[in-house]
Order: structure tokens, then C-alpha cells, then sequence
């Protein structure tokens, strides 16, 4: 088969690679459509992957071909999203159904082969079976819709409440249509490119801010009615809206930090005091599983995909074959060359 196989810094190549085989309790799978995840620049363009050479791409959709031994909840032919995460069910936190806290685990496009190429075998466990009116695209969305999903599982949100949300990256434009879909009653978002605040308001935003603009502090606590939000979702993982968020929260609001914070993060005695003053609940989320595997947020994806609750189309600066990965990984080394998701057509 044909693969795109990461060799090293910013070395990748499109090329023959071994067809893998459906063992016991695996399924053969059919890639159609494969993402290029955030968390995939740093393995592609800052030495971060565990070996080399490697298949990466863990977001992605297809159809099954082929059923290992043992296999008779999942059919040829059926359509499935890919499911990354390998739990080790001997480990302490996977018998709770914390499975992504779990030591020893194994992660497809990681940890082990991926999804930029033409075949991959998975355990069946690791497929969520697409309807027909869900589309290979948006299966290949499944994963990063799930980190929001899981966010907000973890936290019990309820409709009803003001929410801000800092960061208008995809994992940030889905946790907004997320929200939406889900009942929220107002929804301010932050970012600092006014293309992307333009495109959450398009997505269902009432309030957009420029965090580099005077005064947006004062705009945002004023859509509440000077309370405060009593809901701040950080998607960036940025030290300034990482803190913002703690100052825009409500007396006893929520603050779910969501993404992955690469720089050091120094809290005022001020800043800190958000906390006690305001009895905020402060907390995080990481992955997107829970009990029973792989989690109530891989059947709400598909309910909000089915219902187009959900608008993927908007977030996607390009679907290109995957024989073209290389000109995509180079853009990454380009400011502003990368405008939204960048999808890998698997079967060109």
C-alpha cells in the first residue's frame, strides 16, 4: 500500500509501505479521509514523534474491508471513524473507565501505525459506525469534536448558562457549535485574528472579541450584565486567555481548561485569588473517553453530525491527496499558510 511515512524533522514521504493484516479482533479498514491534527505539527516539525519512521494520523474515517477472527459487531462494509486510543484494560484507571489517565496505552497514528495511509487494522473496539447521512469528512472529525464533548461531559454543562470561550482554532469553533447545539444562552468567544472571530459568528457566536483591542474586557463583562460568564471554555492554551478566563468567570463558575499550554504559565497573587474569591471550580480535561468504551461522547458526535447540528465544511482550509502530505507539513513552517483543518484524501 501506499503511506505517507514521517522520517523525521519536517521529512516526510509519500511512498510503499507494508499492507497491515486484520488479526483476532481486528478490523481491516479502508481510509477515505484523515486529518492533520494540532498535536501532530509538533511530531512533524519539532522532532516530537516517538519513532521514527512512523505513520502518523489518528483522525480519520473509512470502511471496513475485511473481519479478523472473532469479529461479529462490526460487518464488511460498514462505515466507521476512527477511535485512537488503545486502553490497557489491566491498568488500574482503565477499570475505572479513565481510560486516556491510564498508563501503558496504545494510541493509533502515535504510538502505533496510523491513518495517512491506505489500509489500517485496529481492534473493532476502535470503530464507531457511521449513519449514511454522516459523512466520510465529518468522520474524520469524530476525534477532535470528542476533546469538546469530553470537556463539557466531565463538567455536567447544562443550556441555559453564558459561556465564554477563549480560542477560535478548530477544537475552539466545534466546542462553540457544541455548546450551541447544547442550549447555551449566550456564547462570547475570544481570539486574535478577526477572520476566525468572523467565522464564529457565522457558527452561532452573539459576542466576538479581539483580544488585542482596548477594552474588550469591559464589552465582554457588560454582555453579562457585569456578573460574568458561568461558563469559561480555554481552547488554546495560552498563558493570557488561561487567566483571562479565570477573570471573566462568575462567583462560583466553571473553568475548564481545554488545551494543551506550551509556555509557562505565572499567576499573579491577584490573578490566583479569582479562585478563592470567586469559589470557582477550576479544572481540565484531556482526551475524550469515558465508560463504557469509548465513551457517551463518540454517540453524542454522531447524534450532532446525524441532526447537521454541526458545520465541518467551514473549518477546512483544504482537502488534498494524501500524496501531497510533504506540501502540507512545509506550510506548517509558514505563518498564515494554514487557515483551518488540512484533510488527506487517502485514496489519491
Amino acid at each position: 500500500m501506499k503511506a505517507a511515512v514521517l522520517y523525521g524533522d519536517n521529512d516526510i514521504r509519500y511512498e510503499d509501505w507494508e499492507s497491515p493484516k486484520a488479526g483476532p479482533g481486528e478490523v481491516l479498514v479502508k481510509v477515505k479521509e484523515s486529518g492533520l491534527c494540532g498535536s501532530d505539527i509538533p511530531r512533524t516539525i519539532h522532532k516530537g514523534a516517538h519513532f521514527y519512521p512512523i505513520v502518523l494520523g489518528h483522525e480519520f474515517s473509512g470502511e471496513i474491508i475485511e473481519l479478523g477472527e472473532g469479529v461479529d459487531k462490526r460487518a464488511v462494509g460498514d462505515r466507521i471513524a476512527c477511535v485512537p486510543l488503545i486502553p490497557d484494560m489491566t491498568d488500574p484507571q482503565s477499570q475505572k473507565g479513565n481510560y486516556s489517565l491510564s498508563k501503558g496505552y496504545k494510541f493509533i497514528g502515535s504510538r502505533i501505525q496510523g491513518g495517512w495511509a491506505e489500509y489500517v487494522a485496529m481492534p473493532w473496539q476502535n470503530t464507531v459506525v457511521l449513519p449514511d447521512s454522516v459523512s466520510y469528512t465529518e468522520g474524520a472529525f469524530f476525534e477532535p469534536i470528542t476533546v469538546a464533548l469530553h470537556a463539557l461531559n466531565i463538567m455536567k454543562f447544562e443550556g441555559g448558562k453564558d459561556v465564554a470561550i477563549t480560542g477560535m482554532g478548530t477544537i475552539g469553533l466545534l466546542t462553540l457549535q457544541c455548546v450551541r447545539a447544547m442550549g447555551a444562552r449566550k456564547v462570547t468567544v475570544f481570539d486574535i485574528d478577526d477572520n476566525r472571530l468572523e467565522l464564529a459568528k457565522e457558527l452561532g457566536a452573539d459576542l466576538c472579541l479581539n483580544t488585542l483591542k482596548e477594552g474588550f474586557k469591559d464589552e465582554a463583562m457588560a454582555f453579562t450584565d457585569g456578573i460574568g460568564y458561568e461558563v469559561c471554555l480555554e481552547t488554546g492554551g495560552v498563558p493570557v486567555t488561561e487567566i483571562l478566563c479565570m477573570e471573566l468567570a462568575a462567583p462560583k463558575g466553571t473553568v475548564m481548561f481545554i488545551g494543551t499550554p506550551h509556555k509557562p504559565v505565572t499567576l499573579q497573587p491577584a490573578e490566583f485569588e479569582y479562585i478563592n474569591r470567586k469559589e470557582l471550580w477550576v479544572t481540565g480535561s484531556w482526551m475524550n473517553y469515558s465508560a463504557p468504551f469509548p465513551g457517551r461522547e463518540w454517540e453524542m458526535a454522531n447524534y450532532l453530525f446525524s441532526k447537521d447540528l454541526v458545520n465541518t465544511e467551514k473549518l477546512i482550509d483544504r482537502i488534498i491527496p494524501l500524496s501531497r502530505a510533504s506540501e502540507a507539513i512545509a506550510d506548517l513552517l509558514v505563518p498564515g499558510a494554514v487557515k483551518g483543518k488540512i484533510l488527506f484524501d487517502c485514496e489519491k
